[in-house]
């Protein structure tokens, strides 16, 4: 039999231990816990890219009339200067300034967008290219935007050339196809 001075403390290291095993699985809580806050983020941003995109796509389908890919090819950017005087609620008004007013439109949304924090620095590159005839055509609409951590992008998506190409770069490419009625 062992007498009671040799188990004193036995009790004190079997509590210490237990507690360093405690604190290691709640700091293993808390860094899943933030992971997931971070995959949450990106995934809003994703769904915040995919809204405006398909946004300035069901814009263009509005406005099929003849000439339809110049009024929209090119790049915008949260940064591109909004034109106050931009106005066109009628049936007045023309193909062009349709065209316009819904890039001007998709601007602002992208600025709200990036004031609640959900697309930084965004850019949006618009190829709607002719499919051989004069009413069918291939769109596509890249919109990219500054994530908050490093990511490492593939070959494919290093290729994509729409807004400023670094480590931290989220993109989301939106393909579609326009038959124009007229």
């Amino acid at each position: 039999m062992l007498n009671k001075s040799q188990v004193q403390g036995f009790t004190l290291i079997e509590v210490l231990i237990a507690f360093v095993i405690l604190s290691f699985g709640l700091l293993g809580a808390v860094a899943l816990q933030a992971k997931a806050k971070q995959a949450s983020f990106d995934s809003m941003q994703r769904a915040a890219a995919i809204a405006l995109g398909n946004d300035i796509i069901q814009r263009m389908r509005a406005n099929d009339t003849a000439g339809f890919a110049g009024r929209y090819n090119g790049t915008l950017t949260s940064d591109t200067p909004l034109n106050t005087n931009l106005q066109c609620f009628n049936n007045a008004c023309s193909a062009e300034q349709v065209a316009a007013l819904d890039k001007q439109q998709w601007v602002r949304a992208i600025q709200a967008r990036e004031n609640t924090g959900a697309l930084d620095d965004a850019t949006v590159c618009i190829n709607a290219a002719s499919l051989g005839t004069a009413n069918e055509f291939n769109i596509e609409v890249v919109i990219s935007w500054q994530g908050r951590q490093k990511i490492k992008a593939n070959s494919d998506t290093a290729a994509v050339d729409c807004g400023a190409s670094n480590d931290k770069r989220r993109l989301i490419v939106l393909e579609s196809y326009i038959y124009l009625r007229s």
